[in-house]
């Protein structure tokens, strides 16, 4: 029973990838799905109360990996002494950000779906989530340089919204275009090196 179960399960989640992948959540037919699982209705609702809750049981593993992992590396650097920060400034960040390159190489249906296909769920915002999380960060080391004494100068919120949303715009380009694993992480690394520079000249480092 348990492995009828599992198959059953498996065979709508994966039908389910397959129709948002092409469709989006908005654009995805339930019946298309339950159709090309071989499922009934009554057996899809047995498992799932609707087509959001079938999107969510897909994404949200990934969605609290990666945000998880996010929020580790803003939470090391930030829990730092703030005498140390400036010299480690770029190390927990090029850490998560080749963690997530890996991760994505290991889970792209998935991570496309989150970041891609997700309009009309309650994850659509998750890269402004995260953005909104580096701008708070951002604005907070700011402020620490300045209690140890650099002339760093006033950089407004709405700009420190912009550099995100194009640094992680940049870094999901992966996700976007299948890069292979090699390409993705050479290429990210050089884009995290550009990103840092740029910072380290607009905070006068």
């Amino acid at each position: 029973m348990e492995e009828t179960t599992a198959t059953t399960l498996e065979k709508i989640q994966d039908a389910a990838m397959e129709e948002f992948l092409d469709k989006g959540f908005l654009g995805a037919s339930l019946r298309q799905i339950v159709k090309n699982a071989g499922v009934t209705t009554g057996a899809f609702y047995g498992y799932f109360s609707s087509k959001e809750a079938l999107f969510a049981s897909i994404v949200e593993p990934h969605a609290k990996a990666l945000m998880g992992r996010f929020m580790e590396a803003q939470t090391s650097f930030a829990e730092l002494p703030e005498e140390q920060q400036p010299e480690h400034m770029g190390i927990e960040s090029s850490d998560c950000v080749h963690w997530m390159v890996d991760y994505i190489c290991q889970h792209r249906q998935a991570v496309k779906l989150l970041l891609c296909r997700a309009e009309g769920t309650g994850y659509e915002q998750f890269i402004h989530n995260m953005v909104e999380v580096e701008v708070e960060s951002t604005l907070r080391y700011m402020e620490v340089l300045r209690h140890l004494g650099r002339d760093v100068p006033e950089l407004s919120r709405s700009l420190c919204h912009i550099i995100a949303s194009g640094m992680f715009s940049g870094l999901f380009e992966i996700v976007v275009h299948d890069m292979p694993r090699e390409q993705a992480q050479r290429d990210v690394e050089q884009f995290r090196q550009f990103y840092t520079g740029g910072w380290l000249k607009l905070m006068g480092g």
